[in-house]
């Protein structure tokens, strides 16, 4: 066998601040990477057309930097675990890098992976925890237990050193023709469309797709005036451009998230007043709440499938199918619910605010498992992520690991907090843009207006619901 080494990229489409390509081209310039298809992912039911047309497009600038550099990125498609080994093995390759995931998932395939490699006698490197500043298992309780509240895991993750970005390749020696050959042989093809694969978007990102755009966005937010100098109080409101939009390029490794850290870090050293150091760490403890919920997917796998708390297991939900699709559909009658969920049927993303707000509404107003919810947000999300949606969920569900479980939402209060202007219910409801703004916060339109511009009912009431799913919440717990 040669140096050749196969880097099979997953959730790390990019090329700078990639810690186990760094590490595979530390040890040769004959790197070659891959990327495959895997029909065990893109035929779940969970799939938004969004985030592969967003990952399609992440692949196609990451084929053309290794071109820039003299390498290629090889695509195939197929189950990883028969066709990463066959490619090894049809190169001759000295060792398959690859970096490590918390979803169970991504850890029972890649352990397939492995198996396969070493009866096929070739060498493999899985020990680079990428996608993550500290890896599960490095910040613990006192007591050598992983966290399972926020809070204390900050005090202690922030306190820990971070690495430094490592760069991208300099330089990379390509395949030879009878490698090509070989690649082709065992079923390597041209890089599809999102279209070729059956997922049509045509609806346009937060930020495009890509490592270039990724690092000009993370420019951006960490110079401009208003973006993470003023993130803690403009994050809130969903009318203003106050958040990063990284969330894709994170999903999907666009961006490394040493690159990130590095940036914020960069800023709050800067920083020439308190108020302005507290918004950067309040940017900062957002990172950590996407690391965290990263490290409490690995060490509580079960999380995938069900509640944290054991007494929501059989929690008597009234899963109404009508509500439901009311919901899915924004047509609840309730502005500021209905504006978020157009905004995400559309667009293929949601502000975090109201990620929050119809979550508490489907879960405490309609009384609808969260998990329906979870995976509503996965079919639409172009930044959905399993760990993160999943912990979101069980936060406003009240299922999952928040100290202080029981918070209830009120979407007028929400909105005149948040939208106090109706400016964001405006842009994704127009039908009611005529309307009364006192009118669209509260949601209290006339009824004479709403079968004017044709807009619902509210179709249940938040002070009978609320105080629903208080008793039932008291009974559940009261029975475990």
């Amino acid at each position: 066998m040669g140096d050749l080494i196969l880097f099979w990229h997953r959730r790390d489409l990019r090329l700078t601040d990639n810690l186990g390509l760094a590490a595979a081209v530390d040890r040769t310039a004959q790197v070659v990477g891959v990327f495959c298809l895997d029909p065990g992912i893109l035929q779940e039911d969970d799939i938004a057309p969004a985030r592969v047309a967003y990952m399609i497009g992440c692949l196609q600038e990451l084929q053309q930097r290794y071109s820039k550099v003299g390498g290629q990125l090889l695509v195939l498609k197929g189950d990883p675990r028969q066709k990463i080994p066959a490619l090894a093995q049809a190169l001759q390759a000295a060792a398959v890098y690859w970096n490590r995931d918390v979803e169970p998932y991504s850890r029972q395939r890649d352990k397939a992976v492995v198996e396969a490699l070493k009866e096929a006698g070739i060498e493999f490197q899985t020990t680079f925890w990428d996608q993550l500043l500290q890896p599960p298992g490095a910040v613990r309780t006192g007591a050598g237990e992983p966290y399972s509240v926020y809070t204390p895991f900050w005090r202690n993750w922030v306190k820990q050193p971070k690495s430094e970005p490592v760069p991208a390749p300099p330089t990379l020696e390509p395949l030879t023709s009878n490698q090509v050959q070989a690649a082709e042989q065992v079923g390597c093809m041209a890089l599809p469309t999102a279209q070729d694969l059956g997922f049509g978007w045509d609806n346009g990102f937060p930020v495009e797709p890509g490592e270039w755009a990724a690092q000009q966005q993370l420019e951006t937010f960490c110079e401009a005036e208003r973006a993470i100098a003023s993130y803690d109080q403009q994050r809130n409101f969903p009318f203003e451009d106050g958040t990063s939009r990284l969330s894709a390029a994170l999903k999907f490794g666009a961006i490394g998230i040493r690159s990130v850290w590095s940036a914020a870090d960069a800023v709050y050293q800067r920083c020439r007043s308190d108020e302005s150091r507290q918004n950067v760490q309040t940017w900062q403890q957002e990172l950590a709440w996407r690391e965290f919920y990263q490290h409490v997917m690995y060490f509580f796998p079960e999380l995938a499938a069900g509640p944290y708390r054991t007494q929501w297991k059989d929690f008597p939900w009234v899963n109404n199918q009508d509500d439901f699709q009311a919901w899915c559909d924004g047509r609840t009658g309730y502005p500021i619910v209905d504006a978020a969920m157009r905004q995400l049927n559309q667009t293929g993303w949601m502000h975090n605010r109201c990620r929050m707000i119809v979550a508490s509404f489907l879960t405490k107003d309609l009384i609808i498992n969260w998990q329906w919810g979870e995976k509503y947000f996965m079919q639409h999300l172009v930044d959905g992520d399993l760990s993160a949606n999943n912990g979101g969920w069980q936060w406003s569900a009240s299922s999952g690991m928040d100290p202080k479980p029981l918070r209830i939402f009120n979407p007028a209060s929400q909105a005149k907090k948040f939208d106090p202007e109706a400016e964001y219910i405006r842009q994704w409801l127009p039908e009611l843009r005529t309307l009364d703004t006192g009118w669209l916060v509260t949601g209290k339109i006339p009824p004479q207006e709403r079968e004017r511009v044709n807009y619902p009912a509210p179709i249940v009431d938040h002070k009978t619901q609320q105080a629903y799913f208080k008793d039932k919440y008291k009974a559940q717990k009261a029975a475990s």
